[in-house]
């Protein structure tokens, strides 16, 4: 089965609209995962404009699902995942001053770099995932580099959706049958929602996670948090 992980960096980014603790990030990660998500994802940034590195240490004691850590591996990510110990990092190659992930990594350019940070955090017994376009080199090559998984990036496949759900879902087929070939895990996330989801799980069915925060978190202001996760399980049966 395909797990959920639930980001909650949006959940973070309201609360810090306004300072304060409300929305309070540690009681919506202890609820997403008591309404059932399979797992929690979060993104700190270096100036934690939404998710802030006492976030993450905060919440890794009080779940006990899966713990996601997502960002791009400077110095002093790499040091707060190696405190942490999350189930789980994901490396992605955003700027600091990214809004959000937008492009996978080279990893044919970038392929020592990765190596050796993935390396560092798998003597620490951290699984790792690298996120990733569809180009079949990028694969072959981040499989080179010692990861896990890759992270599908899948707007390009969100954005081609309501148009044509064939042609747009097409490379990421391709780039599963590739990726499972070069012995790496699978795992996707970006743009996911409740109208596209269903059809991409049931053309991937090797995804072991997705990652989902923007569309589910905007979905629970409308349906709830509880019933809003329960409608994306839903789509992965």
């Amino acid at each position: 089965m395909t797990r959920l992980s639930v980001n909650i960096n949006k959940i973070a980014t309201i609360r810090n609209a306004r300072g304060g603790n409300i929305p309070d990030v540690l009681m919506a990660a202890i609820n997403c995962e008591k309404f059932g998500a399979q797992g929690i994802t979060v993104h700190p940034r270096p100036d934690e404009r939404h998710i802030r590195y006492r976030d993450v240490r905060d919440i890794r004691p009080v779940i006990t699902t899966e713990f996601n850590i997502e960002g791009y591996p400077i110095k002093q990510f790499i040091d707060l995942v190696l405190e942490v110990r999350p189930h789980q990092v994901t490396l992605v190659p955003d700027p600091p001053d990214a809004i959000t992930s937008s492009q996978g990594w080279d990893t044919i350019k970038n392929q020592a770099f990765l190596k050796e940070v993935i390396n560092e955090f798998k003597n620490n017994d951290i699984r790792t995932s690298v996120f990733i376009g569809t180009e079949p080199r990028n694969i072959e090559y981040a499989a080179k580099t010692g990861t896990d998984r890759i992270e599908l990036y899948t707007e390009p496949y969100a954005r081609g959706f309501p148009e044509n759900r064939q042609l747009a879902v097409a490379p990421f087929i391709t780039a599963a049958g590739i990726a499972i070939k070069s012995g790496l895990q699978l795992n996707a996330g970006h743009d996911l929602n409740l109208e596209n989801l269903k059809y991409f799980h049931e053309n991937i069915p090797d995804l072991a996670e997705v990652s989902i925060g923007h569309a589910l978190i905007s979905d629970a202001l409308y349906f709830g948090l509880q019933k809003t996760i329960h409608l994306y399980l839903e789509q992965l049966k």
